[in-house]
């Protein structure tokens, strides 16, 4: 695989020439970026995938939805509906895309829409539900939109910095499309990052003199959810069936096997659309496993598009925790907002 993407790098010397035009288009006004009075944060990411961008918009929904009024944007990636869509009771997976509705189902206090046009999907969350802030959920190369504050994300094993563009590497748009960011998080950190190794990083990612670094790792929560509420240390003797559909499931395998706990991995691709096929294969596996002691283990984004399909099905929340310097990213977030 390595290889052929070597071969293909005449086509990713293409790939930067037109994202370099089409940007150098948008930073002179030659193309038209629509800016709003209201504040819009985006939360997104240079490469492809997998950078753990939903518990960065769930933290931002917690720190502002007791304070401010809070849309979120998303354009419902995989869904079966077109255009403008404004989540209610009566949505789903399919209708809307996992991730909105994941957003939709945890916070009530809080608006979620869909729209693949950005800056119609914000011209109609205005007029419907006229929020105070609004999250664009992935936007970072959507410059229709000029957003006020823009988070960049990049993996802490996958930094921008060592990566190269699509489809040599897995990048969006080249590396000094980072220069937009305000603040730039590194993602999926082992907690016990050390300050030398976080000097590094810096050093790697070369930030511009006005942007922060944050370094951020992912918290698994103790409590599994869906058709019934188990405590993680309940499963010393329970045999799982984990089935994940995103861009990266080894972290969960890692903290599973840290944890001693048994499971039979199946792996989907990305956002995964389950076939009445995947549902035999896994209610299949399920079956096959003797001991009576067993469930089906999957993430809270393929849960959305899972329950009610099989039986015995929970998932494991996680969250978005900092290594260090929280306070100063919350107070940046809210003076943006404030000011």
């Amino acid at each position: 695989m390595k290889v052929i993407r070597y071969l293909l790098f005449p086509f990713a010397i293409l790939y930067n020439i037109v994202t370099f035009i089409r940007n150098f288009c948008y930073d002179i006004g030659f193309f038209t970026s629509t800016s709003f009075q209201l504040p819009v944060i985006v939360v997104g990411n240079l490469s492809t995938g997998g950078t753990g961008k939903t518990p960065q918009i769930e933290y931002l929904i917690r720190l502002l939805k007791d304070k401010y009024k809070v849309g979120v944007l998303s354009r419902g990636y995989k869904r079966k509906t077109k255009g403008f869509l404004l989540l209610n009771d009566t949505h789903n997976a399919e209708d809307v895309g996992d991730e909105p509705l994941q957003f939709f189902l945890k916070f009530k206090g809080i608006r979620v829409a869909v729209d693949a046009n950005r800056t119609a999907g914000i011209q109609q969350l205005i007029t419907n539900v006229n929020p105070e802030v609004i999250l664009l959920d992935d936007a970072f190369q959507h410059r229709k939109v000029k957003a006020g504050y823009y988070i960049l994300l990049t993996k802490f094993d996958e930094l921008y910095a060592n990566d190269f563009l699509l489809p040599t590497g897995n990048l969006r748009e080249a590396r000094r499309g980072s220069d937009r960011a305000n603040s730039i998080i590194v993602t999926k950190c082992p907690e016990n990052l050390s300050d030398e190794q976080q000097v590094f990083i810096k050093k790697q990612l070369k930030p511009k003199a006005n942007q922060k670094v944050y370094f951020t790792s992912i918290g698994y929560n103790e409590s599994l959810q869906g058709d019934q509420n188990i405590l993680l240390s309940q499963l010393k003797n329970t045999e799982l069936v984990l089935v994940t559909g995103i861009a990266n499931p080894k972290p969960l395998l890692v903290f599973l096997e840290e944890r001693q706990i048994k499971f039979k991995h199946i792996n989907f691709s990305d956002h995964h659309n389950f076939t009445a096929k995947d549902i035999d294969k896994i209610n299949t596996i399920y079956k096959s496993i003797p001991t009576k002691d067993k469930l089906i283990l999957t993430t809270e984004k393929d849960y959305m598009r899972l329950q009610g399909k099989v039986s015995n099905l929970l998932y494991m929340p996680i969250e978005t925790k900092f290594l260090h310097q929280e306070e100063r990213f919350t107070a940046d977030i809210l003076s943006f907002i404030q000011s």
